[in-house]
């Protein structure tokens, strides 16, 4: 039988509230609380709680045959913490079961691989931090923003002590090659890289959801 490794993205970006040119030097409250507030516990009733229960049920159910994996990214456990401590505590129940594993990525969720490494690194260390203190795991894998990926970053990732990484199995890069294979980075191999399978991905998130 195969084995396939499942992993889910969880974010939520803060919302702005509307900043008129006269609130400038005036007014700087610039996040919408309000909706981030009221959007992060309709979320969570309606996806994140009844979905780890699921999940919680099927570990109960298939024991060690059942994993999966979590990137939450840091503002969303910000938000957790704030508006919706239920969803976060059934996070934590997944956690304690130990066969779900949390992984590392930006703090914010940002951009930062592209353009300023220092940044980037701050922000994967601030997030690999907040994990640990809320899941009790010190991660080991990270995935970047929308998995972005070059041999550069993944020496980078490998530097900061990753053993793994997971990026996109796009068809243009790999021509001939399987994305249900694992690969290392070229720069430095001790960095194994997991390749996502989009037309599965796809067909779990689009086709197959209800």
């Amino acid at each position: 039988m195969k084995s396939i490794c499942l992993y889910f993205q969880v974010h939520q970006p803060y919302r702005l509230q509307t900043y008129r040119f006269f609130d400038i030097g005036i007014n700087h409250d610039y996040y919408d609380e309000f909706a981030n507030s009221s959007i992060m516990q309709r979320v969570a009733q309606k996806c994140y709680l009844p979905m780890n229960r699921l999940l919680l049920d099927l570990i109960k159910e298939y024991g060690s045959a059942f994993k999966v994996s979590f990137s939450i990214s840091g503002m969303a456990l910000e938000q957790f913490e704030s508006c919706a401590p239920d969803a976060l505590k059934s996070f934590q129940e997944l956690a304690k079961t130990g066969n779900v594993e949390f992984l590392a990525e930006t703090y914010a969720h940002s951009l930062s691989a592209l353009s300023d490494k220092e940044e980037f690194m701050r922000q994967v260390k601030m997030h690999a931090q907040k994990v640990e203190e809320l899941f009790g795991q010190k991660p080991t894998t990270f995935r970047n923003t929308e998995l972005i990926y070059s041999d550069d970053i993944g020496a980078t990732v490998a530097g900061m002590g990753f053993d793994v990484m997971l990026t996109e199995g796009a068809k243009h890069v790999l021509g001939w090659r399987s994305p249900n294979m694992m690969y290392t980075n070229a720069i430095n191999p001790n960095l194994k890289l997991l390749l996502k399978n989009f037309r599965l991905s796809d067909d779990i998130a689009f086709r197959f959801s209800n």
